[in-house]
């Protein structure tokens, strides 16, 4: 786009509206807005557009054409897993979230109404009792922002700047945590042992300066840990706050991190009602026990119930609305942006429609079936586990002779998607409810033939895989 093109649809870009709003801000050029940002992260010329199309409906077709190189995962036998998860959703958690008073609602008059803060109400009821927890949070944007904040939170709680990573993290979420605190927050590895945290480095590594322990579970890898509460009592004895970052989908069975000491849990509920789609639904929770300390420190909004002025009637609104990044603005602790509140509207009514017996059997179900797909993979010839811990969901294999990417351009020309490759020759699995016995039977015999055949397998091209 030149200088002088106007564009149709995007206001302001007349040159002289542009050098008068230059002249006001006493810039030179568009470009110094963008002075901070990396030149390997910028594109350097137009993009790649294709020449203008006369008609919308060859604009569609256009569309439709790039959109149909996508696989959806429930369209192939998908073991997909890293942050993103293909639960079942019942029919009846899309049917309400279409409903337009939730649909189109966004923020602000006229959809402040009680009907979506009694809907919000009634999801952070729900995920307190199944987090053992008192006070939850309307969604924030995702759980990596969810897990910044409960850090943030315990670098001001504490006054001190240094926090000990104590298992294994999705890169992607390392990475965006890092970004999000290392204003104020530094960050320290305590390398994990089989799998899962190492109690006695993380107990040597405390000291007065940190902050907090960091604590996924289930980790990167899916390993759940089992000695929290012994690090728990490690970090308050010198003083620091216990974050712990997990995904809820398990906590029918398995004990909250709250009953082991945790002080700040959060996540994200896309397993709770999200379709996994093309990247998922995301968004992000906070849970803190009934503390001011801690609930004075939480920048994202809160909806309780309260008396109105007729007696025996409620009403649902803000509590301590005055604590917001949204009341303070630019003065804010912390930014918490856009929350995803349709989102928490969805696992409200997935949880109310699976109620405790439902969320117990299928934790259940998702350990069985777990252990059933490790033992099996295990049984392969050239296949062993990445380690002995206790696994949820997901879990790491070994190849001895073959390539993870390998097995994976390989798997997807058989309509399998066998997992995400995290280093060259191993392989992050993910089985959920959606998964079948049978999915799994069919993902060992592809990958016994794959590994007796493991020359002829690495050296296949990889032009040869299907978009997925």
């Amino acid at each position: 786009m030149t200088d002088a093109f106007v564009h149709p649809y995007i206001p302001n870009t007349a040159p002289a509206t542009k050098a008068e709003m230059l002249a006001t801000v006493g810039a030179a050029s568009v470009d110094e807005f963008y002075a901070d940002i990396p030149e390997g992260l910028r594109v350097p010329d137009l993009i790649d557009l294709p020449a203008a199309l006369p008609a919308e409906a060859d604009l569609v077709r256009h569309l439709r054409g790039i959109l149909s190189q996508n696989r959806p995962t429930d369209e192939v036998v998908s073991f997909l897993g890293g942050g993103t998860y293909q639960h079942h959703v019942p029919a009846v958690v899309d049917e309400v979230i279409r409903r337009s008073e939730f649909l189109t609602a966004y923020a602000g008059e006229p959809y402040e109404d009680h009907g979506r803060f009694q809907a919000l109400f009634e999801y952070q009821s729900l995920m307190a009792e199944l987090l053992a927890m008192d006070v939850v949070n309307v969604p924030t944007y995702d759980g990596f922002q969810a897990a910044a904040t409960g850090l943030a939170m315990a670098g001001r709680l504490t006054g001190r700047s240094r926090v000990l990573v104590c298992s294994d993290v999705l890169p992607a979420k390392l990475s965006k945590v890092v970004d999000y605190v290392r204003a104020d927050l530094e960050l320290h590895h305590v390398p994990t042992s089989h799998g899962i945290a190492d109690v006695d480095a993380v107990s040597a590594a405390l000291g007065d300066d940190v902050a907090a322990i960091w604590i996924e579970t289930p980790s990167a890898t899916g390993a759940v840990e089992t000695r929290l509460a012994k690090m728990a009592d490690a970090a308050h004895a010198a003083g620091a706050v216990v974050v712990v970052g997990t995904d809820p989908i398990g906590y029918g069975v398995l004990t909250p991190p709250a009953m082991h000491g945790a002080d700040i849990v959060a996540g994200d509920i896309q397993s709770l009602g999200l379709h996994q789609w093309f990247g998922g639904a995301h968004a992000g929770f906070i849970a803190v026990h009934d503390d001011p300390r801690f609930v004075m420190e939480m920048p994202s909004r809160l909806f309780g119930l309260e008396s109105t002025t007729v007696p025996g009637e409620y009403g649902f609104g803000d509590v301590a609305y005055d604590r917001t990044s949204f009341a303070h603005r630019e003065e804010g602790k912390e930014w918490v942006g856009t929350a995803s509140a349709l989102w928490g509207i969805a696992a409200g009514v997935y949880l109310a429609l699976m109620g405790p017996q439902g969320m117990a059997d299928l934790g259940e179900l998702l350990l069985a079936r777990t252990r059933y797909a490790q033992q099996k993979l295990a049984q392969v010839a050239g296949v062993s586990l990445g380690d002995d811990a206790l696994h949820l969901r997901e879990f790491t294999v070994e190849f001895a002779d073959l390539r993870a990417e390998d097995a994976v351009h390989a798997l997807r020309r058989e309509g399998i998607e066998p997992g995400i490759p995290v280093a060259d020759r191993t392989l992050l699995v993910c089985v959920t409810d959606a998964t079948s016995q049978a999915d799994i039977d069919r993902l060992a015999d592809a990958l016994a033939r794959l590994t007796a055949a493991a020359p002829v397998a690495a050296s296949a091209p990889a032009s040869q895989e299907q978009n997925a």
